[in-house]
């Protein structure tokens, strides 16, 4: 297992849901936080809530919407910590549900590429590298387990877009130290799931720290949070090695 305590971690969308569920459970690992939003107003109680764990913390903003937003705020991650160890690309928007999915307007494709593909890319293109350099790092790009519903087609192609961005620089982190993998945090009562969805937030704990703290070298990997759910982090890690999660 992997040691977080010292690392430095960007969780994007962290002011609420499964955002705010990841970086709580970071710092309860002693993992400094960087903490995203698109205002710094919405991450201010957490904010205060993770430094009250004992570890770093400060906020960023930017619209993923904007790539300049994006490479303004990536600049003042940058700027306020020592280095990224550790990436969840967890922000991401779903376009309205189309009753008629073959009248889906293409605003709703550019916008959710934009936010859900684009700007997780070039995020992942400046931190990476220099996690190779440092032979040491972890990205978690947070995809989605929907299929067969064309009324959300736009968000769904967006995140096969995202499975295979990780699938694809998969082979290329074998041996660097550099792990990329993908989590489906499931059908949540979220802003995006909706209050009809099935699990709590909370059950997003433990298993979307699984790939984080796996430190098996593997990458290219689907990790289903709702499969770890209910059990302790101890339990969810042997059961992620048992089953030599692909």
């Amino acid at each position: 297992m992997a040691q977080l305590q010292g690392k430095w971690a960007l969780v994007t969308g962290s002011s609420r849901g499964v955002g705010r569920h990841i970086s709580l459970s970071l710092a309860k690992l002693g993992c400094n936080l960087v903490l995203h939003s698109r205002d710094l107003g919405h991450t201010d109680s957490l904010l205060a809530e993770v430094k009250s764990l004992g570890v770093q913390a400060f906020q960023v903003a930017g619209e993923l919407s904007d790539q300049s937003q994006v490479d303004l705020f990536l600049d003042a991650t940058l700027k306020g910590a020592p280095q990224i160890d550790i990436v969840y690309n967890n922000a991401a928007i779903m376009a309205p549900y189309c009753q008629n999915p073959w009248t889906g307007s293409a605003e709703d494709f550019r916008r959710s590429f934009e936010i859900n593909v684009i700007s997780l890319v070039r995020i992942c293109h400046r931190l990476v590298p220099p996690m190779l350099k440092r032979k040491w790092g972890r990205v978690v790009n947070v995809s989605s387990g929907i299929k067969d519903q064309p009324e959300l087609t736009a968000y769904a192609i967006s995140k096969a877009a995202v499975d295979k961005f990780v699938r694809d620089f998969a082979p290329s982190l074998k041996g660097t130290g550099v792990q990329m993998d993908l989590l489906d945090p499931g059908w949540l009562r979220t802003d995006l799931g909706g209050p009809n969805a099935p699990n709590d937030p909370s059950t997003v704990i433990p298993g979307a720290l699984v790939p984080a703290l796996l430190n098996d070298g593997k990458s290219g990997r689907f990790f289903h949070a709702q499969d770890f759910a209910g059990l302790t982090l101890e339990k969810a890690l042997e059961k992620g090695l048992l089953q030599g999660m692909d």
